[in-house]
């Protein structure tokens, strides 16, 4: 496999421009877009291309974790449940990445990111069901909790996906979290499961660290101003935003991943 180019580094720092500031707005990781688009744009290698992002998500969720942490957003109970739940099963899930192909799963993410993008819209659209009172640590069921981390770390390691997108999805469709309380305990969960799964793709030899590197440069400032875009936007505005970006991201990732 070839490392990248220098020819290479323009399009993965605006990459990483992007993507940052989506990740900080809308509590993801940001691996959804920045695969694709390391593929389309900046011609890496798919395989370098699927985990080399990962590095540069812990970095870019940390810095939009700074933002969220001053609004006082977080559960605490469902972070620590999510994380201690989350983990192994992202380490067990980027071990198998090797075994199994991945097209298919892929296809069956964006689906199911799509379907939900598009459930949310209709939620959103028709009332406001989850307010702006924000979830406390006893409202938030153990039982749902622990599901959602085993199945969503699983997915985000066998997917070199940070999960983010799928948390905040399950937050604010299962737990009824407002949606600001919903991204910031989301991109927490991101950017902690985002460590054992780049480390056991570095182990397998799935990471490029140039392009982690070049990522991370410009996503941790861009995603530090997309939280604070985020908590200064108006909650029906950002709720409508986070159902279509789903909904796109969803049909953009299927009609990718069929065609490549």
């Amino acid at each position: 496999m070839e490392f990248l180019q220098q020819s290479q580094y323009l399009p993965v720092l605006l990459i990483g421009l992007i993507v940052g500031y989506l990740s900080g707005l809308l509590g993801k990781g940001g691996s959804a877009i920045s695969t694709p688009a390391l593929q389309i744009f900046a011609g890496v290698n798919p395989f370098f291309a699927l985990a080399s992002p990962l590095p540069a998500s812990i970095t870019s969720t940390l810095s939009a974790t700074a933002v969220y942490s001053k609004e006082k957003l977080f559960n605490k109970r469902v972070i620590l449940l999510g994380a201690a739940f989350g983990v192994p099963a992202t380490i067990s899930g980027s071990w198998l990445s090797s075994y199994l192909p991945g097209k298919t799963l892929m296809i069956m993410t964006a689906l199911f990111i799509m379907i939900t993008g598009m459930s949310l819209m209709y939620s959103f659209i028709r009332n406001k069901p989850n307010g702006e009172i924000v979830i406390s640590s006893e409202e938030a069921p153990a039982a749902k909790l622990v599901m959602a981390a085993l199945f969503i770390g699983f997915l985000s390691g066998l997917l070199a996906n940070a999960g983010g997108v799928l948390f905040s999805s399950f937050f604010i469709k299962k737990l009824k979290m407002p949606i600001k309380q919903a991204l910031a305990c989301a991109v927490v969960l991101s950017a902690i499961l985002s460590v054992p799964g780049a480390l056991t793709h570095w182990w397998l030899g799935h990471i490029d660290w140039n392009i982690a590197l070049l990522l991370s440069l410009t996503a941790f400032p861009a995603s530090y101003l997309g939280a604070k875009t985020a908590v200064k936007m108006k909650t029906p505005a950002l709720e409508k935003l986070f159902a279509l970006t789903l909904i796109v991201f969803g049909v953009y990732d299927i009609f990718f991943t069929m065609l490549k």
